[in-house]
């Protein structure tokens, strides 16, 4: 299930803002651009992702 949630969209570090040239999508830990769907070793989860990681039985 960590393969279902586990991607940069559901990270604390992403951030995401409305430019002159378009939207958009970074890491503000490694500081890079990144896609929503992007997968790093790094990650973790918003709290609102470990509540329905444990909601549907998962253990980090």
């Amino acid at each position: 299930m960590r393969k279902r949630y586990h991607c940069c969209a559901t990270c604390v570090h992403f951030r995401i803002a409305r430019q002159e040239t378009g939207v958009r999508a970074w890491c503000a830990r490694l500081g890079y651009d990144t896609k929503t769907f992007y997968q790093f070793n790094c990650w973790q989860p918003r709290a609102d992702i470990v509540r329905r990681m444990e909601k549907e039985g998962e253990r980090r």
